[in-house]
């Protein structure tokens, strides 16, 4: 088992990407939305944004679909999740412009410096490692490159902090209201250049 998403020793929940499809398409329909309309803002014209820990690819089809300038990478540890992502891209003819990869996030398989803009949609929560995977994202940031980690609002942001300092980055903190929830449910890491 990969230390990323195993946290408590365990399968994924939701390996079976289908089951996991329906269920976040409707919990995470706002969030998607609110990070895609974030993402279309700020990134670079003709860059590579990385969705870590994809799933099946509801937020990097979004992203691609919005903004067909950019290329769009998804990580995500389940093989599931990847099939299903790869067969969404696909279908909506982005396949050319969108890649996904089963890959632990604690070792990505992508080359130093060769990503401008990183996003994860709650992954955070899972990862056992975190200041492992801060540190592999970083090095796969370009330097002038961001990293938003979204995901629930409780979940301590400590760990993202030291190793973003430890990595010569600084953390934002944003509480981040999505969809029609009277609370705002999330919240938003954002890793920067110093």
């Amino acid at each position: 088992m990969h230390k990323t998403l195993h946290r408590f020793g365990q399968r994924h929940m939701f390996a079976d990407g289908h089951s996991y499809d329906r269920r976040a398409g409707k919990a995470f329909r706002g969030l998607h939305r609110r990070v895609a309309d974030d993402v279309t803002a700020a990134a670079p014209r003709g860059g590579l944004v990385l969705d870590a820990g994809c799933g099946t690819g509801l937020l990097a089809a979004q992203i691609a679909n919005r903004r067909p300038d950019l290329r769009v990478r998804g990580v995500d540890l389940e093989r599931g999740m990847i099939d299903v992502a790869t067969g969404r891209a696909e279908r909506e003819g982005i396949a050319d412009r969108v890649e996904f990869t089963v890959a632990d996030l604690a070792d990505l398989p992508l080359p130093a410096g060769s990503v401008d803009l990183i996003v994860s949609t709650a992954s955070m929560h899972h990862w056992a490692d975190v200041p492992a995977v801060v540190s592999s994202l970083d090095r796969a940031l370009r330097p002038e490159g961001q990293m938003w980690i979204y995901d629930i609002r409780w979940v301590p942001g400590g760990k993202v902090r030291a190793a973003s300092a430890r990595d010569g980055r600084r953390l934002t903190r944003t509480i981040v209201r999505a969809g029609s929830f009277p609370v705002a449910l999330f919240q938003r890491l954002e890793v920067s250049a110093v």
